[in-house]
């Protein structure tokens, strides 16, 4: 192994408690390649970690960060700065777009996909009551769960998914909330893998039950259950760390799916779901997009070796 292989790296991440597990897993990866690499970690809070008063789309708009993403900007000027070598995301937040200056050098092997109903009750949709209120602060999760459930009311919920399931369990002000399976699995709120059909409980949390909402039914974001590990442009040394622990297949789902999703011209705000799988080299690529102002969504798919091609295809098919 050359001297240059073991230069020290500085990995930047979130501090909440899911990002601070991504960017473990992420050293270690990293540690597993690299034997003997010393890797550091810096900790970055966020215009989205300051701002938790409004919602995401608020903040967005008050800071001028649509175009990067409000847990992004901090992250991204330390990269620039040198003072990280590689920035660990949960890839749904990236934009689809970076600037010239910064490479998505490579993804870690993806976590489940789906979005999970959280509730006090065993049940899924439809066991909400007529009225139910229902927390998020994705625009995507609420326009299909307004969609698929007209007479449920969609609330705005911000804060860590520790947070969020505390909220939905003491506090009353929710009967539901809508998350990322991937984050519970990674912070071991529930098992990678169901334990058998219908509602599950939550580790550590009496009392609430969880739903695994198949993607054919609620289409999740573009990169969900992805860590992207995002370079300096030019910097080959990290350039090439971040490609070692990176995975191929989740690398290809990903790359259809932000295609489709820049194409669209959409962002983490876009009511846009849309995921992937992959097998033999052929990915199938199936997408939900919602018109700005309500109504029924487009709904299509497509499939391919291809993933630009892929992406290009379905963007036809539903434009």
């Amino acid at each position: 192994m050359s001297d240059a292989s073991l230069t020290p790296i500085i990995v930047g991440t979130r501090g909440s408690e899911l990002a601070l597990v991504q960017a473990t897993a992420t050293e270690a990866a990293l540690a597993a390649a690299f034997p003997g690499l010393a890797i550091t970690r810096k900790v970055i809070k966020t215009t989205g970690d300051r701002r938790t008063d409004v919602s995401l789309a608020d903040v967005a708009k008050a800071e001028g960060t649509f175009d990067k993403g409000v847990f992004i900007k901090e992250i991204e000027e330390a990269l620039d700065a040198g003072e990280i070598d590689i920035a660990v995301h949960s890839l749904k937040d990236l934009p689809t777009v970076l600037e010239k200056r910064y490479t998505l050098a490579a993804v870690l092997e993806r976590a489940p996909v789906r979005d999970v109903l959280v509730m006090r009750e065993p049940g899924g949709l439809a066991a909400l009551p007529v009225g139910a209120k229902v927390g998020t602060s994705s625009v995507r999760r609420a326009r299909q769960i307004e969609w698929l459930r007209p007479d449920v009311t969609v609330s705005d919920l911000r804060g860590n998914v520790p947070t969020r399931l505390r909220k939905l369990a003491e506090e009353g002000t929710y009967d539901a909330i809508l998350l990322a399976e991937a984050g519970l699995v990674r912070l071991d709120f529930i098992p990678r893998e169901a334990l058998g059909n219908g509602a599950e409980s939550v580790n550590g949390m009496p009392g609430l039950f969880v739903t695994r909402l198949e993607e054919s039914e609620f289409f999740p974001a573009a990169g969900q259950g992805a860590i992207g590990l995002e370079v300096r442009a030019g910097d080959a040394p990290s350039q090439v760390r971040a490609e070692s622990i990176g995975h191929r297949d989740s690398w290809l789902r990903i790359t259809a799916e932000r295609e489709f999703l820049r194409l669209l011209d959409g962002g983490c705000h876009t009511p846009v779901g849309v995921y992937s799988s992959i097998s033999n080299g052929e990915i199938s690529l199936s997408a939900r997009v919602f018109p700005e102002e309500g109504g029924t969504p487009r709904t299509g798919s497509a499939s391919g070796t291809d993933p630009i091609t892929l992406a290009l295809e379905l963007f036809n098919t539903l434009s």
